[in-house]
């Protein structure tokens, strides 16, 4: 075991949460400031070309791949549970996708115990965050290191999905990330000058220089070093040796909703019954790993009678052109993603806040690249994903073992609860009707996915069994609040020890109603000026702007 070295913030994972702390912390200077992330730097070219996702997902590069334990209400299959395993961790290889949901999703959060997590209060984190393309406002950052755009695609298929949208009496909206959550809108994406803005290349790598701040990939963490119930630092393994680190003001864990809870009982802290049968000595009782939630989601699809223009794009000749034009000058179709749109809906109009989400792909899941007579063209295709927002379901992480190199035990338990079952498959019948307007006519062929036989609740439900998935939003492994089934406090504080706190999508007591990356990083915002004693914004509550339709 090498020697230790000494820090003043100790940081586990440099995901969307770490990689600001990182900037964040050693900003002024002063504060010695670690950083561990388990994968590698983030310097591959699909890493940065935003259309470089779909041959990072389906080969599972960049990943840590983790799959969950066998889904009793999913006739036992095991859902794939991406996650990034490299600098930027999931804002590296996520679709970039940035929403940041309702406001009354964290006026819910302050309600139920998490203080000081209102919109009022986390509005001005989501704004220092961004540099939104069309400038600053009342609800939008313009300075900020992530770069926010609107989707790019020239596809008029998503121009017909709105005019569809209105056809079935749902509300069309300018900016879902400005008052107003609820309906149809343009998506916007985490990309800048043609290349992906994740957390990694517009937090961590302005901040690579500062001599106060130290970047280790490669270094899994085994385990929190506690004396008592004090954070003293971390134990961690790279390049074949264990080594030590400490920490004199604080320990971070920002390794997600999977790693975070599995580092933390590896340290002792957790379910004392689960911790003592795998022969790890309990330290704090905690319930570590529970309240897990996801978004659970599938795909209805449906050719396309005339190609559009991502097919064209997608030529032997022309994408490695299109790559290299991307990589190099941060123009072309490789620096636009093939969706337009996101909706976010209410299944019953008392309702706080949208309940269903619809994201929609503008090809086919079995593109591939082709050329005349040498490989054919695919059939061209489309689809919409309804996507359930507030599951009652929830699962849990366990430990497979003591050995911190072993994956950690997912349970989503997705649809487990029935009420879910019924809100999803009433999303695929309103996206079903959404998908049968008469504005999309010229582009919808025949429905392939589940297909037209497909009608009645019982067959629905089948389908949906065996084919939904998560929509890779892991969170609320480490609830903050005041619950007994709270980890954190509201100031992200691990209840019961000193010098320790979490900081991710662990901590996200409620799912949010949109994709969470934009979440996190607002979390890590405002969780660095908690660690640093800085007054926070104010507080007032902006009035409620109503989008124009």
């Amino acid at each position: 075991m090498n020697a230790a070295s000494h820090y003043d913030y100790i940081i586990v994972g440099a995901g969307s949460a770490g990689c600001i702390l990182a900037n964040r912390l050693s900003e002024d200077g002063r504060a010695r400031v670690l950083l561990l992330e388990a994968g590698g730097p983030d310097r591959h070219p699909y890493l940065h070309i935003p259309l470089g996702l779909g041959r990072m997902h389906k080969a599972r590069m960049f990943d840590w791949g983790y799959d969950s334990e066998p889904e009793p209400a999913l006739n036992g299959r095991r859902i794939e549970a991406m996650r990034g395993k490299v600098l930027g961790g999931s804002s590296s290889i996520n679709v970039m996708a940035f929403t940041r949901g309702d406001p009354s999703d964290y006026d819910r959060w302050a309600q139920n115990g998490a203080h000081g997590w209102s919109y009022a209060e986390v509005l001005p984190y989501f704004k220092r965050c961004e540099t939104w393309e069309d400038g600053e406002n009342t609800w939008r950052g313009g300075h900020g290191p992530i770069g926010v755009e609107w989707a790019k695609t020239r596809d008029p298929l998503f121009s017909a999905w709105l005019d569809a949208a209105a056809a079935a009496g749902y509300p069309v909206i300018d900016d879902y990330n400005a008052g107003r959550h609820e309906g149809f809108a343009r998506s916007q994406y985490s990309i800048r000058n043609g290349r992906r803005c994740s957390a990694s290349t517009a937090y961590l790598t302005p901040a690579r220089g500062r001599r106060n701040l130290t970047v280790i990939t490669r270094a899994l963490v085994h385990r929190v070093l506690m004396n008592g119930v004090c954070a003293e630092g971390i134990e961690y393994s790279c390049g074949g040796r264990v080594t030590q680190a400490f920490a004199d003001a604080e320990v971070i864990v920002s390794a997600g909703a999977f790693n975070s809870p599995q580092i933390l009982m590896l340290s002792g802290i957790g379910p004392a019954d689960e911790l003592r049968k795998l022969g790890i000595r309990p330290l704090l009782d905690l319930p570590v790993g529970r309240n897990l939630h996801d978004h659970t989601a599938v795909l209805i699809m449906f050719s396309r009678p005339n190609a559009g223009p991502f097919r064209d794009a997608m030529r032997i000749d022309r994408m490695p052109v299109a790559m290299l034009r991307a990589w190099l000058s941060g123009t072309g179709p490789a620096t636009v993603v093939p969706g337009g749109l996101h909706a976010f809906i209410k299944t019953r109009t008392e309702l706080a806040a949208p309940d269903l989400e619809f994201m929609f792909r503008g090809a086919p899941p079995q593109a591939h690249l082709w050329f005349p007579l040498l490989r054919p063209a695919y059939v061209d295709g489309f689809g919409i994903r309804p996507a359930l927002l507030r599951p009652e379901s929830r699962g849990e992480i366990r430990l497979r073992s003591a050995d911190p190199k072993a994956h950690p035990r997912i349970f989503f338990n997705l649809l487990k609860e029935p009420g879910d079952i019924a809100r999803l498959r009433d999303g695929f019948k309103r996206a079903r009707e959404v998908a049968l307007q008469s504005a999309l006519d010229a582009h919808r062929g025949n429905e392939t996915s589940p297909g037209e036989k497909v009608q009645s609740d019982t067959d629905i439900d089948v389908w949906i069994r065996r084919t939904c998935v998560t929509a890779h939003h892991p969170a609320g492994t480490c609830a903050m609040g005041i619950r007994n089934d709270c980890v954190l406090d509201s100031q992200l504080r691990v209840r019961g020890t000193e010098k320790l706190r979490v900081v991710d999508a662990s901590a996200m007591p409620e799912p949010v109603s949109a994709h969470i990356n934009a979440t996190v990083m607002m979390i890590a915002e405002k969780a660095a000026d908690l660690i640093r004693g800085v007054a926070l914004p104010g507080r007032k509550q902006p009035e409620r702007a109503v989008a124009p339709a």
